[in-house]
């Protein structure tokens, strides 16, 4: 049982680690105002490449690109690098608090998905909590034929990939963390690369700047939880997971100048009440659940 000192720390690492992810967020938005996906994921993951070498070199380079389970690793890549396609495709058209609510449903796709396709006995408190979870995505998009754009069923798409990236990684739990995080933004990397036809425009300096902090602050965010999780129990942090929204709420507002409507607050609501109430359930079972990793 960690100590109360270290279960603190590990409070505030995961705090500190989800502003970050929300920089990175409010970042990114920014930035695809005017560089293409391709672009923004290119150069994002050599920055955070970059600042994860030392850590790499410290593991070993063959034991980070030759992990065990190399097909699962690369389908997890595949999930990964296409949620956070999809993510910047997203947040590019929908306000920030928006994109990031809908994400956030990720652990009741979760449930659904390992029912689906692991064949995962699912008790009836967990479906009723991806009920409700369910109902806050579909009160948060507000499915009318005016209002369900293609860019909300861009961010629902890839908030499933999302989901599907985290139950790959319930079966990596073994794997290093530096070989996890450098899989995934080497794959980043290559869906750039992938992309980049569809656009590039030359930065000016200060962007290429803001550019190469995306990647930099990202992977800080990344190491950040990571840490959390070491020092304390994850049924104790990862509900801090949930403060995305309000630094969603608050950079959408005071960057963006976006506000949320009535309709998305109340489904936001029901989705973080929907994933708390998963995270208790799986506590009961399975104390060690592991936090996500967030775009």
């Amino acid at each position: 049982m960690p100590s109360r000192n270290a279960t603190l720390n590990g409070i505030v690492m995961m705090l500190i680690g989800i502003l970050m992810f929300s920089l990175n967020d409010a970042m990114g938005k920014w930035l695809v105002a005017t560089y293409s996906v391709g672009q923004v994921l290119l150069l994002r993951s050599a920055a955070g490449l970059a600042l994860l070498l030392p850590f790499v070199f410290k593991q070993g380079v063959m034991r980070t690109l030759r992990p065990e389970r190399p097909g699962l690793q690369v389908l997890r890549v595949i999930f990964g690098s296409g949620e956070v396609a999809l993510f910047y495709l997203a947040v590019s058209y929908l306000p920030l608090a928006d994109t990031m609510t809908i994400w956030l449903a990720a652990p009741v796709w979760v449930v659904v998905l390992a029912a689906l396709l692991l064949g995962e006995r699912v008790d009836a408190a967990r479906w009723l909590a991806a009920a409700v979870g369910f109902i806050g995505v579909v009160i948060a998009l507000n499915p009318s034929s005016a209002s369900l754009s293609m860019p909300a069923l861009i961010a629902l798409a890839g908030s499933v990939l999302f989901a599907a990236m985290m139950i790959a990684g319930r079966q990596l739990r073994g794997t290093p963390d530096v070989t996890l995080v450098a899989w995934q933004t080497l794959g980043a990397l290559m869906m750039g690369l992938v992309l980049l036809p569809f656009g590039w425009v030359t930065p000016t300096l200060t962007d290429a700047a803001l550019l190469g902090l995306l990647g930099i602050v990202a992977m800080v965010a990344h190491l950040c939880v990571t840490r959390s999780l070491k020092l304390a129990e994850a049924s104790v942090v990862v509900p801090y997971q949930y403060t995305l929204i309000v630094w969603a709420l608050v950079f959408g507002w005071l960057i963006f100048g976006d506000w949320p409507t009535p309709a998305m607050l109340f489904g936001s609501a029901l989705i973080v009440a929907a994933g708390l109430a998963l995270l208790l359930l799986e506590r009961r079972t399975a104390p060690a659940a592991a936090a996500v990793d967030l775009p």
